[in-house]
């Protein structure tokens, strides 16, 4: 019994907080519910970018049309098809005419991924289809017997021409654990891996409250990330399968935040957008990395704001909490519908409530695992010993413990605790009493050597002396940074959230400036003692 170490309480309280209500899946297929959209509403906008806009049933005429092209160039049920696109219409009639076909996309923002990472993806996904757009057809690194189609290229008119399901849309059979889409990781840590999302991980997280984000028809959900981040899912097929408008971002990410209902983003890229500035905003989502408490009860003053965590393996968030601004702790709340969490020490049994330990997730949210990697699908999936009957965990990496009132309390990634000067420390701890200094908008605190940690907070006015005995008066001597950094902007990756490589590039940078100006006054010392004398 793998319980039997904890005493009866802690036993009843393991399935109580760790299990998320069972809740029935209208339809595991993502696309059905699309498609019972423009059924209904046929005329209703589906999406809209830089002026130019598509209804539900021309979305959908143009994606039975792709479809149908897809399966005559070959592509069947369970194959991936490469979606290489910036953000735009024509990428929605790509991602949901792959679904049509059975297949699973594959996204890749073809504006800023290297030639080089978009021929990894086509190797490790064996697409031998890409969808693109025609300007950035050259970027495309096809190997031979690879076929390539331009999404802004004219399809037959006579698909889409009357209205109704297009003109020889296949009839093909997929099934709720077939792909819905291949997310690669970003690759911060080493080669990016390709993990293979099914409909029904995807059906469980959107078609199901609080993962609906309550939206309806008429809602304008913004459309703000990297369609390679798995957050931007959460955007295109939320909105898509609940009727709403998604309004597609150009450059100016708060001019589409002002116009939406509901926003789904990084606490980095909502740090940017000013909640005053968003009267209609009524549902805020944030994931991706640790959101700061101050930016949670702005937001959470004016709308609904959801605190989520979750990585890719585990379908964009498997955990949600409504933030109350006059709560003491900002949360990740509990497991969704269908999903469970368990907190479990070095050797994967549960810890007693209110100890801290590893996150592994359990249930439908749990991904059919990464791409050609046996390795690690071994070392981050393993057999769950408390669900039982077949059903697979997966190692999140982050640490976390349960409250006495049955809330996740999130305490960083296993790869954030670092050792300094022989002492275990906590990254975001730092970071967390950082961005509680009055005027301190957002903070990062990094491990600069063995014996240094380094912090950089934003904006530029932040006073760094300030801020460094706000450390010193919350946490040991061995957490305060030996430098604080204000910064008018935190860098962000292509993914929205922070760049913690170019940080530590600036801190470095920065060290070698100081060394420089101390040679050049080592140097001049002789001369002024001569001139002084």
């Amino acid at each position: 019994m793998p319980l039997r170490h904890l005493t009866p309480h802690d036993r009843a309280l393991f399935h109580e907080y760790g299990r998320g209500p069972a809740v029935p899946l209208p339809d595991p297929l993502v696309h059905h519910a699309v498609e019972r959209w423009a059924a209904a509403t046929p005329g209703a906008v589906a999406a809209e970018h830089q002026g130019a806009t598509i209804t539900y049933g021309e979305l959908d005429r143009y994606a039975g049309a792709l479809a149908a092209r897809l399966v005559r160039e070959g592509v069947r049920p369970g194959e991936h098809v490469g979606l290489f696109v910036r953000r735009s219409i024509p990428m929605l009639v790509g991602l949901l005419g792959t679904l049509k076909a059975g297949a699973a996309y594959v996204p890749q923002d073809i504006g800023l991924t290297p030639p080089a990472q978009l021929g990894h993806v086509i190797r490790t996904a064996e697409t031998r289809v890409v969808l693109t757009l025609r300007q950035y057809a050259d970027r495309v690194p096809l190997p031979p017997g690879h076929r390539l189609i331009a999404l802004d290229e004219p399809l037959p008119q006579e698909n889409l021409s009357r209205p109704g399901p297009a003109v020889g849309r296949p009839v093909v059979n997929v099934r709720p654990d077939d792909g819905c889409y291949v997310l690669f990781t970003s690759g911060t840590t080493g080669r990016p891996n390709g993990v293979k999302v099914t409909h029904r991980n995807v059906a469980n997280l959107l078609l199901t409250a609080p993962g609906d984000l309550g939206i309806r028809p008429g809602d304008r959900v913004a459309q703000l990330l990297n369609v390679a981040f798995d957050m931007a899912a959460w955007e295109i097929l939320g909105c898509l399968t609940h009727g709403g408008t998604l309004a597609i971002r150009g450059k100016d990410v708060a001019a589409t935040a002002r116009t939406a209902d509901v926003i789904v983003a990084t606490p980095t890229v909502l740090s940017g957008i000013d909640p005053v500035s968003c009267p209609r905003v009524r549902t805020v989502a944030v994931a991706g990395e640790p959101c700061p408490h101050p930016l949670a009860d702005r937001w959470a003053a004016r709308a609904t704001f959801y605190n989520c965590c979750g990585p890719t393996e585990t379908t964009i968030v498997n955990t949600m909490r409504r933030h109350d601004p006059s709560a003491p702790l900002l949360t990740i709340g509990r497991p969704t519908p269908n999903n469970t969490v368990y907190v479990l020490d070095a050797r994967r049994r549960p810890v007693p409530i209110g100890e801290p330990g590893e996150m592994w997730a359990g249930g439908d949210c749990v991904s059919a695992g990464y791409l050609d990697n046996d390795e690690l699908n071994a070392e981050r999936y393993a057999p769950d010993p408390f669900l039982g009957g077949g059903h697979r965990m997966f190692r999140t990496r982050d640490l976390g413990r349960w409250t006495a009132d049955g809330e996740l309390e999130h305490l960083g990634r296993t790869d954030d605790q670092v050792k300094v000067r022989g002492f275990r420390v906590e990254l975001d701890a730092v970071s967390s009493v950082l961005e509680r200094v009055p005027g301190c908008a957002r903070a990062v605190t990094l491990k600069r050597d063995a014996r240094t940690l380094v912090s950089f907070v934003c904006p530029a006015e932040v006073d760094p002396a300030a801020a460094r005995d706000a450390v010193a008066a919350a946490l040991p001597y061995y957490c305060v940074p030996s430098d604080v950094l204000p910064l008018p902007a935190l860098p962000e990756t292509d993914r929205g959230k922070i760049d913690k490589r170019a940080l530590l590039r600036l801190a470095e940078e920065r060290e070698r400036g100081r060394a420089a100006v101390a040679r050049d006054d080592t140097a001049a010392a002789p001369v002024r003692a001569a001139v002084a004398r």
